[in-house]
């Protein structure tokens, strides 16, 4: 198993994996949530919401 995680197409396959599962959630939405949960908590940590 180690050595087929040390190839280089390891890293490619990964790679494209994560964008076409970035795509799908932005096609689905899911930007816009990610986005206003991350707001909120900033706006906890400084003390504002």
């Amino acid at each position: 198993m180690r050595r087929i995680l040390k190839t280089p197409r390891a890293g490619f396959f990964t790679a494209a994996a994560g964008l076409i599962l970035m795509g799908i959630g932005i096609y689905r939405g899911e930007m816009s949530v990610v986005m206003a949960k991350a707001i909120n908590i900033c706006l906890e940590c400084i003390g504002i919401g």
